[in-house]
């Protein structure tokens, strides 16, 4: 990938940097009895429950609340929570060091979708591999959705971490699996690439 024309990079986290699988998560709550939860949330489309758990605008005990409302099963805290995680998979170290090597070279930010619960086991999970600091040390700054206040692919995510680090959206890199949120960046006029998890690794895209 040529990088001339970029001062910057933001990069997504899930599916980019933190291997994920969202069909963990289905397969976990179908599992404890909420047979519906395809129909309520997917990587593309989700319902204003999950929007208003990433933005922040509903805690994780109202979240959790509204889960077994839906259900109509008494799930505690602890089912909905490890199902909710069950997407969660690794960070190969590889994807650090190289992070750790682009670094020295362009700024590199994260702008990530993601809740109250998912970031207590993602930095949980980090932390116990001895792994956080390296990770959060690589970016200038990193942005939650449920910190912000926004998420993709909405202008207002984009236009907040552009804002607060002085980036030129012409001269800024995006990076995201997910088309939807490349295509909104775009619209910004940052420039954004998909990443085809399917065919490509993040290390490769670079090479």
């Amino acid at each position: 990938m040529n990088l001339e024309r970029v001062s910057a990079i933001i990069f997504d986290l899930g599916g980019v940097i933190l291997n994920i699988d969202y069909n963990k998560t289905s397969q976990a709550f179908i599992d404890l009895g909420l047979t519906n939860f395809d129909e309520l949330y997917s990587q593309a489309k989700q319902s204003n429950l999950f929007d208003d758990f990433e933005t922040g605008h509903m805690s994780a005990d109202q979240f959790r609340d509204e889960l077994r409302s839906i259900s109509g099963v008494a799930l505690s805290d602890e089912d909905i929570d490890n199902a909710w995680n069950a997407m969660l998979l690794d960070m190969p170290v590889e994807r650090i060091k190289f992070l750790e090597e682009l670094s020295k070279s362009k700024p590199l930010y994260l702008l990530s979708n993601t809740n109250e619960i998912h970031v207590k086991q993602f930095e949980a999970d980090m932390k116990s591999q001895g792994l956080f600091d390296r990770f959060t040390a690589v970016f200038q700054n990193y942005y939650y959705s449920s910190t912000i206040g926004q998420r993709k692919p909405d202008a207002g995510a984009f236009m907040y971490v552009c804002t607060q680090n002085d980036l030129e959206p012409s001269k800024t890199l995006f990076i995201d699996d997910s088309i939807q949120h490349v295509q909104g960046a775009k619209e910004i006029g940052l420039q954004a690439v998909h990443l085809n998890t399917a065919e490509s690794d993040i290390i490769q895209l670079f090479s």
